[in-house]
């Protein structure tokens, strides 16, 4: 993302907090923010992917980055949002506490991970904004290869349970 950007170009971030610091993602990976609904439960250990939604017929994981910076996990609440986001390869959900807003910037005000924080995998850049520091995170970086297997298979899985209810449903009823 900042590769691609000229000296002068503005870019456009969404902040979230997550208890302290705060948070954001580049506002281009970013599709909605909407209240938190029920979480269905996938048959793989994860500790990051509670679960998934349905989201108008679309499956959508929801991963929660708390233990990514250290955080204990803990149980959704009616109050948090989900973040839609896109990585490379699919739409996520983010488990935020609060959304602060959307705040745009120059490549200039902004700072890789790796220049200052090597090894900060989590991170793409940090930025300030408001006179706090933001982290902006790297979507790509939350599930790795293999758990992208292990949420497929698990999707799988789970879409053959719902369809051998859906069958049964229509066996009783006939």
């Amino acid at each position: 993302m900042l590769n691609d950007l000229e000296e002068g170009d503005r870019m456009q971030i969404l902040v979230f907090a997550l208890v302290e610091p705060r948070y954001a993602l580049y506002l281009s990976a970013v599709e909605r923010v909407i209240q938190a609904v029920e979480i269905t439960r996938l048959p793989v250990e994860h500790r990051f992917i509670l679960g998934v939604i349905d989201m108008q017929g679309q499956v959508i994981p929801v991963v929660d980055i708390r233990p990514c910076f250290g955080m204990p996990a803990r149980e959704v609440n009616q109050n948090d949002l989900f973040i839609l986001a896109r990585t490379s390869t699919r739409l996520i959900a983010l488990v935020a506490d609060s959304v602060a807003g959307i705040h745009e910037m120059t490549r200039q005000e902004l700072v890789t991970a790796s220049q200052l924080l090597p090894g900060m995998a989590y991170i793409h850049s940090l930025a300030k904004v408001e006179g706090e520091l933001v982290l902006i995170c790297d979507l790509d970086q939350f599930l790795s290869r293999e758990d992208e297997k292990r949420l497929e298979a698990a999707l799988k899985v789970n879409s053959e349970k719902a369809g051998r209810r859906k069958q049964r449903k229509v066996s009783e009823a006939a």
